[in-house]
C-alpha cells in the first residue's frame, strides 16, 4: 500500500498525471440499467477519520441516481480489493473455486449472487496535509482480455483533510461513475430558495446536496420568487423592501445587486431568462389591470409587452432548449391553468387539462417535459407534483399523500427535481429523482419554499 501510494504521488507531483485526470480506460454503454458494485474505501493514517464520509457520500449519490442500480453491500465478499494490484486476472478454475467468492477477481463480482456489471474500488491517504483518494472503476464483462482493458478509469482526488473535503471527493468520484452512463455532475450547482428562518422571508442559497446553506438578502422584508440565469451568475427575485413588489437582480459573482429598471406598477415579479441570459420575461401590472407578460433586457430596458388579455398572466418559464417558446399560468379559463405560446405571444394553447388548479410550470433541460403543481390526480384538492410530456400531453404524478407539494425545479442533469413540501406546520425543500423515487429533505430549519436550481457557472 505505501509503495503504491508513494509511486502514485510521484506521478501526481511530477505532472505525469494530475488530480482528476483519467489514467486509462474506455467504456461501452450497456443497454438498460447497469448493476454497480462499489466497495467501501479504506483510509490510512489521518485519512482514516474521514473516509467514512467519503463512502457515505458515494453511496448516497449512486443510490439516488436513476441511471444505475447499486448492488447491496450484503452481497459483497468479505475480502475486497482496494487497488489494481489486489486483482487477479481470469476466472478461478472450477476445482479451486470456493463456495463463496473471494473478491480478488472481476469474475467474483460479475457472477451470481453479485452479478455486477461494473466494480469501483479504491482507498484514501494523507499527503502533505491533504486528503488524497485513489479511485478506480472496472467493467466486469467476461470478454475483457486483460485487467488493464477492463479498467474504465483511475483517478486521484485531492481535497481538504476534513469531513467537508471527504464529501467533496466523494461527490466527484460518484460523478465520474455516473458520467460513464450519460449522467451530468451536479457538483458546483446550487439551489436558491426562500426561507423565513431569520425572521423575515429572505433569499437563501445552498449547495445542490443541501450543504452550506447561507443567506443572500437581509432586508427584513418579503423577498420571494427567485429565479436563476442559465449561466448561473444571476439570481433574480421580487422584494417588498421598498414597500411594493419590485424585481431585483443579484450577482452571485460579486455578491451585490445589479441595476434593473422596474416599471411603475403595483407588481413586477416572476422573472425567467432566455438561454443566453441576456433577456427576460416577467409579469407586471405596468399597463394597469391584471398582470400581463412582458419581455425586456436583463437590466429592464427594451420593454415589450407579450400578452393582452383581461386575465391574470404569471409564472412564465422560457424553454431552455429552444428559447423560442414559453409556458405560463393564466386564469383565462377560470381556474389557473398552464398555457404555452411562442416568444412573440402567438400560438397560444392550454397544456393542462382544465380541471383543478395547475400552477408552477418548470421546463426540463431538454425542453421535452414540464413539471408542475396540480390539485388533481390521486389526491384531489391538494397540490402535488406532476410531470407532463409536452408533445403527447401525458402526465405522471410524482407525489401523493406526502403533504402539499409545489414549486418544482429541474436539476441541470435532467434527472432530479427540487420542490417544496409542507408535511406539517412548516414547508421544507425536498429533492427527488425525476421518476418520483429517492425523495429526501434538504432543509430542516425554519420554513423554506420556492426552490430553483442554479446551474454551475459556465
Amino acid at each position: 500500500m505505501r509503495l503504491f501510494l508513494a509511486f502514485s504521488l510521484f506521478l501526481l507531483s511530477s505532472g505525469l498525471i494530475s488530480a482528476g485526470q483519467q489514467i486509462t480506460g474506455s467504456i461501452v454503454k450497456n443497454p438498460g440499467k447497469p448493476l454497480i458494485a462499489v466497495t467501501d474505501f479504506r483510509g490510512s493514517g489521518a485519512a482514516s477519520g474521514y473516509i467514512d464520509a467519503f463512502n457515505d457520500t458515494v453511496r448516497s449519490d449512486l443510490e439516488s441516481s436513476p441511471l444505475i442500480n447499486l448492488v447491496p453491500k450484503t452481497l459483497y465478499p468479505l475480502q475486497v480489493p482496494q487497488q489494481p494490484s489486489d486483482l487477479q486476472p481470469g476466472v478461478a478454475p472450477p476445482s479451486n473455486r470456493p463456495a463463496a467468492p473471494q473478491g480478488n477477481r472481476l469474475s467474483d463480482w460479475s457472477l451470481p449472487p453479485i452479478s455486477a456489471n461494473f466494480l469501483g474500488i479504491g482507498y484514501g491517504a494523507e499527503n502533505q496535509g491533504n486528503l488524497v483518494v485513489f479511485g478506480w472503476f472496472y467493467s466486469t464483462a467476461p470478454n475483457m482480455p486483460s485487467l488493464q482493458q477492463a479498467q474504465v478509469f483511475g483517478k486521484i482526488y485531492t481535497a481538504a483533510l476534513s469531513r467537508e473535503g471527504a464529501v467533496d471527493a466523494g461527490h466527484r468520484y460518484a460523478a465520474d461513475i455516473l458520467a460513464q452512463f450519460g449522467g451530468k455532475s451536479l457538483v458546483g450547482t446550487k439551489i436558491a430558495f426562500v426561507s423565513s428562518r431569520s425572521g423575515a422571508k429572505e433569499i437563501w442559497v445552498m449547495n445542490w446536496d443541501g450543504s452550506d446553506q447561507r443567506q443572500l438578502t437581509r432586508y427584513g422584508s418579503i423577498s420571494t420568487f427567485p429565479s436563476a440565469s442559465p449561466d448561473g451568475r444571476i439570481i433574480a427575485f421580487t422584494t417588498y423592501a421598498a414597500g411594493y413588489p419590485a424585481i431585483q437582480m443579484f450577482s452571485l459573482d460579486s455578491g451585490r445587486k445589479l441595476p434593473f429598471y422596474n416599471q411603475r406598477a403595483s407588481m413586477n415579479a416572476f422573472v425567467t431568462f432566455t438561454p443566453d441570459s441576456r433577456r427576460i420575461v416577467f409579469s407586471s401590472t405596468a399597463a394597469g389591470g391584471p398582470a400581463q407578460l412582458y419581455t425586456a433586457n436583463v437590466d429592464g430596458s427594451g420593454l415589450r409587452r407579450l400578452t393582452y388579455s383581461r386575465s391574470i398572466e404569471v409564472e412564465p418559464k422560457i424553454n431552455p432548449a429552444t428559447g423560442a417558446d414559453l409556458v405560463y399560468v393564466s386564469d383565462r379559463s377560470g381556474l389557473p391553468q398552464v398555457y404555452s405560446m411562442n416568444m412573440e405571444g402567438a400560438n397560444l394553447r392550454r397544456l393542462s387539462a382544465g380541471t383543478g388548479e395547475a400552477t408552477n410550470p418548470a421546463w426540463s433541460p431538454d425542453g421535452a417535459h414540464i413539471a408542475f403543481a396540480w390539485t388533481k390526480g390521486f389526491e384531489p384538492g391538494n397540490y402535488n407534483i406532476f410531470v407532463m410530456d409536452v408533445a403527447s400531453g401525458q402526465t405522471t404524478q410524482l407525489t401523493a399523500n406526502e403533504g402539499r407539494n409545489e414549486n418544482p425545479s429541474w436539476a441541470p442533469d435532467g434527472a432530479h427535481i427540487v420542490y417544496a413540501s409542507k408535511r406539517g406546520g412548516q414547508s421544507q425543500i425536498w429533492v427527488m429523482n425525476a421518476d418520483g423515487t429517492g425523495k429526501h429533505a434538504l432543509t430542516t430549519k425554519g420554513s423554506n419554499e420556492k426552490p430553483v436550481w442554479v446551474n454551475a457557472e459556465k
